[in-house]
């Protein structure tokens, strides 16, 4: 059976080469500003509040020891001990913050350490990386998981020590952590995604028919009678849980699909057109401009890229 996580996560090929120790004594804060890559937490010892800006308000959770978060296309967020209300944007930060070898130091540097994060950027090797993290929700916040909880001891075990290849073992535990979190979060997620419709079962049979056979001639009737439901109940369901509407998400996957052949430079463009539901190049064409700005031969023509970001 197709899995469409497994083939968005396949896709975005998330690696984390890059983190940072940081540690902290109360009271602190700090907020950051981010330009939408992706950014992750891992909490190895103590407590604090995570507060992620979105369009129109902000949501505040509290992170634990244990507990892994990602952002996937982080912007504005603040970070504070609990006993910190999280600064609002706009609103000064006087929290000192010192570097360390490896990290930095938050809060009084003469003061007992009470939280420790390990932070850090993720680097997605897919150059359609926005396409497909618009798949996902707006943050994973993954606790209480045991194999999860396994790899977070062991990425603070490897954190704290100095052992030979130790950034290419970090690099590793944290690639394997970020795809776990995305399998934990099925039933949970709290924002729309390809995450939260997948934890609906009449969706989730709608969406592994679509991965399952882009090439069918789809229609949201079509799809509706595959979860069972009225069209307009699938419409209203799909676009709430997802975020995007049926043929938008069917689109969208297509292009993908369509963007990672051509990279590949295995199959024709004909063969391409055909494998994702045009009859004829033509067609296929003027879709696959107007979504990506350029006609699939010069996007063929071009050389391979990724997302590679820096801590």
């Amino acid at each position: 059976m197709t899995d469409p996580l497994a083939e968005v996560v396949s896709l975005l090929r998330p690696q984390a080469p890059f983190s940072k120790l940081v540690v902290a004594t109360a009271p602190w804060a700090v907020r950051r500003s981010e330009t939408g890559r992706p950014f992750y937490f891992v909490a190895l010892e103590g407590a604090c509040h995570l507060t992620i800006d979105g369009p129109t308000h902000s949501e505040t959770i509290t992170v634990q020891q244990g507990d892994f978060v990602l952002l996937p296309a982080a912007r504005n967020f603040a970070t504070s001990s609990l006993d910190r209300q999280p600064p609002r944007e706009g609103e000064p930060v006087t929290t000192p913050i010192a570097p360390m070898p490896g990290g930095a130091r938050i809060g009084d540097p003469d003061g007992k350490v009470d939280m420790r994060l390990l932070v850090g950027h993720c680097v997605l090797g897919s150059p359609d990386a926005a396409l497909l993290v618009s798949l996902l929700p707006r943050w994973v916040h993954v606790r209480g998981e045991s194999r999860l909880s396994t790899l977070v001891q062991l990425v603070g075990d490897e954190s704290r020590a100095h052992r030979p290849a130790r950034e290419i073992v970090m690099s590793r535990l944290l690639e394997v952590l970020l795809i776990e979190a995305f399998r934990s979060t099925a039933s949970t997620a709290q924002t729309p995604g390809l995450v939260r419709g997948l934890a609906d079962p009449k969706l989730a049979q709608a969406l592994r028919r679509m991965h399952e056979a882009p090439a069918l001639p789809w229609t949201v009737v079509e799809l509706a009678k595959e979860a069972s439901m009225s069209r307009s109940a699938f419409f209203e369901r799909f676009s709430r849980a997802i975020g995007v509407a049926p043929m938008t998400y069917l689109l969208g996957w297509r292009m993908a699909l369509a963007k990672q052949w051509l990279r590949q430079r295995e199959l024709s463009i004909a063969e391409i057109a055909e494998r994702i539901g045009y009859s004829a190049v033509g067609p296929f064409g003027v879709a696959f401009t107007r979504h990506v700005g350029m006609p699939p031969g010069r996007y063929a023509r071009r050389p391979n890229e990724s997302m590679h970001v820096e801590v």
